[in-house]
């Protein structure tokens, strides 16, 4: 039902005129087949042009919660499809009671603050047509969290119209530091694979992740992977330079082997839009001063791997746009698996450090888990933590990972999906899993200070 859904939608939206300074109400849509008969569902243009998702659930609670979805995608337009299948995954939060509401932003590519614009749109679209919610929450997945925290240092003032958010698997380290270790990915890569670019193509700096115009695909990547590591293979089909190409890969970035194709994907096609879209061709990554460890040869490798540094107006423009500055007026809870193989549980050390660094850590509290998953924790702990933060909200009481985990189990009930906290963990900093570049031990990446004085540069940041 849900593919025939997101089908038409595409369909009916195909071809669709410039969205209009005046926006049109949601119109009314058969629910996700996970909501069939729970709640009514609704779809929409914003007045950007960015699709979105709603739902009001049969028995609504009176509170929102307002989803900020991951990636980011591709795509050069907005997706009419993205809401809905996102309505579709957090299905548990109108099971739980709260109205739904998540947008698929204007476009496709990088821009965290555009995303949290289009967040904070559909927030205030909700509210126009349905009234306003008795508490709104902003939730955040992946990237997506990166884009909530955002929403909260630049909408959730006290008194403001959020009252609280939840971060799950949140690339919470920023996007000047946030994606170093993929830096390292794309040069150890190259320096074993010397396949994008291989010798007999055109070169390009592989800061640039990929020239631009490159008719690469992800299948074609994905050969190239598997013909320099044979990642895809049995260990014993692969070849001994295969094993050996994968064994150095894996050992000097930390990347998993399972997520080793996903990692590259983001570091060649994600790095392209982030410095050919969005920042005009300026570099905003580094890896001098960067001594790569765990090879067959650490020397030979740090003798030829590449090396660049950054334009310090690409950094200071991608900072802006996706860094972090702590100033948080609001209660945050967090969720992360512990072994999550995508967004490495030392983003929350970052995350921490952040708030820390702006005095802000009493409105935080990180709950983490014995999962190895990014994307699909268990519906009984996103339900329990939906509920510990708004009674958090409700009651001002601030609850511990302690108390999170021992509430888990009144939802896994409900939901027999599991409750695997850990309340005694806490993460290793983010310098402990990615190797630092200089200057980079102290956070927040971007204070609030440097925040101001860069918005009045004129053009500062990743255009919408």
């Amino acid at each position: 039902m849900l593919a025939s859904l997101a089908a038409a939608l595409t369909a009916a939206f195909a071809g669709a005129p410039p969205a209009q300074a005046e926006t049109p109400p949601p119109t009314a849509v058969s629910c996700p087949a996970e909501l069939d008969g729970r709640a009514t569902c609704y779809t929409g243009q914003d007045a950007d042009g960015a699709y979105y998702a709603m739902a009001v659930p049969a028995h609504w609670n009176g509170s929102l919660v307002v989803h900020a979805h991951g990636g980011p995608d591709l795509g050069t337009g907005s997706d009419p499809a993205r809401s809905v299948d996102d309505l579709a995954r957090w299905s548990v939060m109108v099971k739980e009671g709260y109205a739904w509401a998540g947008s698929s932003y204007r476009r496709g590519g990088y821009g965290t603050r555009m995303a949290a614009e289009d967040t904070e749109n559909v927030r205030r679209l909700f509210v126009a047509n349905f009234g306003k919610p008795r508490r709104t929450y902003v939730h955040g997945q992946s990237w997506g969290g990166d884009v909530a925290a955002k929403v909260v240092e630049v909408y959730g003032r006290r008194g403001g119209p959020y009252d609280g958010a939840l971060l799950t698997s949140g690339v919470l380290g920023g996007g000047s530091r946030g994606y170093d270790y993929r830096v390292d990915l794309r040069v150890v890569y190259q320096y074993y694979c010397r396949n994008m670019p291989r010798p007999t193509e055109p070169r390009y700096p592989l800061w640039q992740g990929l020239r631009a115009d490159s008719t690469l695909t992800t299948a074609g990547l994905r050969a190239r992977l598997q013909e320099c590591t044979g990642y895809a293979s049995a260990p014993q089909d692969r070849t001994a330079l295969q094993q050996r190409n994968l064994d150095d890969v894996l050992a000097v970035t930390g990347v998993p082997e399972r997520t080793l194709e996903s990692h590259l994907r983001f570091a060649v096609f994600t790095f392209r839009d982030i410095v050919i879209g969005r920042l005009g061709g300026r570099n905003p990554f580094s890896n001098q001063g960067v001594r790569y460890s765990g090879s067959h040869d650490d020397e030979a490798l740090n003798a030829g791997v590449e090396r660049f540094t950054a334009d310090p107006t690409a950094v200071r423009d991608l900072s802006y746009d996706s860094d972090l500055t702590g100033k948080v007026s609001i209660p945050v809870l967090t969720l992360h698996a512990i072994d999550d193989p995508t967004a490495f549980v030392e983003h929350e050390a970052a995350y921490r450090a952040t708030l820390r660094g702006a005095h802000r850590d009493r409105y935080l509290v990180q709950t983490f888990t014995h999962e190895s998953e990014h994307s699909a924790l268990s519906d009984a702990e996103y339900a329990d933590s939906i509920a510990a933060l708004d009674g958090w909200v409700r009651t001002g009481r601030k609850p511990t990972p302690g108390t999170i985990a021992d509430s888990c189990a009144a939802f896994d009930r409900s939901y027999a999906t599991g409750c695997f906290y850990d309340p005694d963990f806490r993460p290793a900093s983010y310098a402990s899993r990615v190797r630092p570049r200089p200057g980079g031990l102290h956070w927040p990446a971007m204070t609030a200070a440097q925040e101001k004085r860069w918005s009045r540069i004129a053009g500062v940041g990743i255009a919408p």
